[in-house]
């Protein structure tokens, strides 16, 4: 039996488990014993896929982005459009974009949101880098790809003050009534949104 003071590799597992966002105690407990119980098609690819990631994966020092190489393939790729950077807080964002699939352009990203309460102010950000790429050549539009929350629309209107003399168009992503939804079952705020920016 696994008790919470063992420190055994089950023991670590768990803890080490448990520490994934989604995964707490108990779903760490039921996902160490799946990994267990299947060693030969769960634990062993899991084991070497971790182990690969742990090695190949590099951080994109253009963008900030993860990927294999550094540029990564989309600061590389010809077919991109360099005048176009989209800055998104974190890379799960990015993903979400390119699973999406109508973004052409670049993107920047700038690992989290202006936070006083976290302590996070602009030197704790990729906001510098930001701003040299967008005084290059070419840039053309820059848009805030931000979360709608407290924090990162502090983070937006930040960006947008200190890219209004840089020449480049800032613009910001649509907010408002999603594809489907219904006006009855919609906040008070998304409602205000969508009604202020109508066309």
């Amino acid at each position: 039996m696994v008790r919470a003071g063992d420190g055994g590799p089950i023991q670590r597992l768990i803890q080490a488990l448990a520490k994934l966002p989604g995964l707490g105690p108990r779903s760490a407990r039921r996902t160490a014993l799946a990994l267990l119980r299947q060693r030969e098609t769960l634990l062993d690819p899991l084991a070497a896929a971790i182990e690969e990631a742990r090695r190949s994966v590099l951080t994109c020092r253009v963008c900030g982005t993860l990927d294999g190489t550094d540029p990564c393939g989309i600061c590389t790729d010809p077919a991109r459009d360099a005048s176009r950077i989209c800055v998104v807080e974190q890379v799960g964002d990015l993903w979400a974009i390119e699973r999406a699939g109508g973004w052409q352009g670049r993107y920047h990203v700038l690992g989290g949101t202006l936070s006083p309460l976290a302590s996070v102010g602009p030197d704790r950000l990729s906001i510098d880098a930001l701003l040299a790429r967008a005084a290059e050549d070419g840039v053309r539009e820059v848009v805030l790809a931000l979360n709608i929350t407290v924090d990162g629309q502090t983070t937006a209107h930040y960006l947008a003050d200190r890219l209004g003399s840089s020449g480049v168009a800032v613009t910001r992503l649509a907010q408002g009534v999603p594809l489907g939804g219904e006006l009855d079952y919609l906040d008070d705020g998304t409602l205000l949104a969508a009604l202020a920016q109508r066309r």
